[in-house]
């Protein structure tokens, strides 16, 4: 038999979430700004770029043209750029510029070069200000490793970045300036992965 309600702790609840709203409604009044923003998820935990092809998923659905340039992953093939290419050609121009990584091509000359023209692609999106959203996946770890100059990224996106165009960078250890001019900045923490269980990356969840 089901629990019936006190009528008082009814009243109460309503009375409460009715000032909720209030107060809710008072705040969303003031917040019709709208701008393009810098995006910056990064921490040790799963999810960075699963949630940020989330993001280009939504932007595509109200018709807005992205560009995704992949800085670190390789030709491995992954089921994101294959559904955004093979469905959404005409709205995700999609670049895959890295090399594997870093343990895998053990080879800094060539870290450097791909991660150099990777930008120099990131940078033709940027600019183009017909590209509402550009995901810069995994840029974090070049930055980390110095394949690019920070000061020079942080330059770009404060002097060149179209006002209305947003721009998301992944990767774990997101450096201070950029978190600095970022408008949002989301953090990943680990709980439990089921790596440490033995389980191996798999398709669907991983890639």
């Amino acid at each position: 038999m089901a629990n019936r309600a006190d009528p008082d702790d009814a009243a109460r609840h309503a009375e409460k979430k009715a000032r909720i709203k209030a107060a809710r409604d008072r705040m969303m009044v003031e917040k019709t700004g709208e701008k393009g923003l810098i995006l910056v998820l990064t921490g040790p935990g799963k999810g960075k770029s699963s949630s940020a092809f989330g993001m280009v998923m939504r932007a595509i659905s109200h018709g807005m043209r992205v560009g995704v340039v992949q800085f670190i992953k390789g030709a491995m093939a992954t089921g994101e750029r294959d559904f955004l290419q093979a469905h959404f050609p005409d709205l995700c121009e999609f670049h895959t510029m890295g090399e594997g990584f870093t343990w895998e091509t053990q080879d800094l000359g060539r870290d450097r070069a791909a991660a150099a023209r990777a930008w120099d692609k990131a940078k033709d999106l940027i600019r183009d200000d017909r590209n509402r959203l550009v995901l810069l996946d995994e840029i974090n770890i070049a930055l980390r490793y110095d394949y690019l100059d920070i000061g020079e990224v942080v330059a770009f996106l404060e002097s060149e970045k179209p006002p209305m165009t947003h721009v998301l960078l992944t990767g774990r250890n997101a450096r201070p300036e950029l978190i600095g001019i970022a408008d949002l900045v989301t953090e990943m923490a680990v709980v439990k992965h089921p790596f440490r269980q033995g389980i191996g990356a798999q398709a669907g969840i991983e890639f």
